[in-house]
C-alpha cells in the first residue's frame, strides 16, 4: 500500500537541493514564499554549485540530496530546478532512514526520475509542481496548490479545454510527470505500474515525432491499454522542422489512446507552464469529463 509522508504544518523544516542542473540565477523570491508558508526553510550545499551543467559532481548531488534523506528534522526535500542529472544519481542513494520516516519529495520535470522511484520503489506519495527555480514566474494559482498539497487541503482543479478528448468519470490511484524521464527509467527499478491508473503526462521541447515515439513504446508495452484516465498536460516549445511531421501533439497523442474507453482530457494545467499545479503521485483522484469542461480531484 502506498505511504502518505505526514503533511506538513508551521514551524517544520523544507530543505531545497539541486539533484540535477545548476540554478542559474538566486532563488530569493522563492524562499521568501516557503518562509511566509510558515516553513523553516535550510539550503543544500548544491543550491550554490556548479560543475559544467550541473549542481556540483554526481557525489556532491548525491550526498546532498542524501543528507536530506537521512535528517529525520526535515519534513520535505523540494528540487530547486530540474534539467539533467537526476538519473545519474539515483541508484546510490540510501532510502532505509527514509523508508522509516518518510517525507515529501517535489519537483517536476527531471525530478520526474525522483517521483517515479519514490511511487514504484519506495511506495510513497510524491508531489510533481512548481520548484524554487520556477516560483518567479508561478501564477499564484500554481503555488496556492502546492502549498494546499503539502498542508493536507482539499484540491480541485476546474478548467476548459480547448482539444476535445473522450467525455467521462473516472477514479484511481495518479501517476505520471515528464513523458521523457517516464521513458528514461522504463525497465528499470523505478518504472512505475500503469495497471488501473489514472495516468498525467507533460513534456518540453520535443518534437512531435519524438512524442509519438515516446507514446508508441507505452502502447507496445501495453501500459496505455491497461489505464483508467488519462491527463495530458503541456507540451510545448516544440521546435518547428524543416519537414512538418503533420500532426500536433495532441493529435499524435489522441491517435494513439482513441481506440479505448477511458476518459482523456488536454491542456491540463501541468507542466513545464507559468500555471503548473500541483499532482500528488500515488494519491487517489478523480476524474470527470464533459468537453469542453473538466474537474480533476485529490
Amino acid at each position: 500500500m502506498i505511504k502518505q509522508p505526514p503533511y506538513l504544518k508551521k514551524g517544520d523544516q523544507i530543505a531545497i537541493v539541486c539533484p540535477a542542473k545548476k540554478l542559474p540565477k538566486p532563488i530569493d523570491k522563492a524562499i521568501a514564499i516557503l518562509q511566509d508558508w510558515g516553513l523553516e526553510v535550510v539550503l543544500g550545499e548544491t543550491v550554490s554549485a556548479s560543475y559544467h551543467q550541473f549542481a556540483g559532481t554526481d557525489e556532491l548531488r548525491k550526498n546532498d540530496l542524501q543528507k536530506y534523506l537521512d535528517d529525520p528534522n526535515i519534513k520535505a526535500i523540494i528540487a530547486g530546478r530540474g534539467g539533467y542529472g537526476t538519473l545519474r544519481i539515483i541508484d546510490e542513494l540510501d532510502f532505509t532512514a527514509f523508508l522509516q520516516q518518510p517525507k515529501w519529495l517535489i519537483g517536476f520535470s527531471d525530478i520526474t526520475v525522483l517521483l517515479s522511484h519514490a511511487f514504484a520503489e519506495l511506495q510513497t506519495q510524491s508531489i510533481h509542481a512548481q520548484m524554487p527555480y520556477t516560483f518567479a514566474d508561478s501564477t499564484p494559482e500554481a503555488l496556492q496548490s502546492l502549498k494546499k498539497a503539502l498542508f493536507g487541503e482539499t484540491v480541485t482543479y476546474n478548467y476548459s479545454s480547448s482539444f476535445k478528448g473522450r467525455n467521462g468519470q473516472a477514479e484511481g490511484q495518479l501517476i505520471g510527470g515528464n513523458l521523457t524521464l517516464l521513458i528514461a527509467v522504463e525497465g528499470s527499478v523505478s518504472e512505475m505500474d500503469y495497471t488501473d491508473k489514472i495516468l498525467f503526462i507533460e513534456d518540453v521541447g520535443e518534437h512531435e515525432y519524438a512524442i509519438d515515439r515516446m507514446m508508441r513504446i507505452l502502447k507496445r508495452k501495453g501500459k496505455l491499454a491497461q489505464l483508467k484516465g488519462l491527463v495530458v498536460g503541456a507540451f510545448n516549445e516544440v521546435a518547428e522542422e524543416s519537414i512538418p511531421f503533420g500532426q500536433s501533439p495532441q493529435e499524435v497523442i489522441w491517435e494513439l489512446v482513441k481506440e479505448y474507453d477511458y476518459p482523456v482530457c488536454f491542456d491540463f494545467p501541468t507542466g513545464h507552464i507559468d500555471d503548473n499545479r500541483a499532482m500528488v503521485l500515488g494519491k487517489n483522484v478523480s476524474l470527470r469529463i464533459d468537453h469542453p469542461n473538466v474537474q480533476f480531484k485529490f
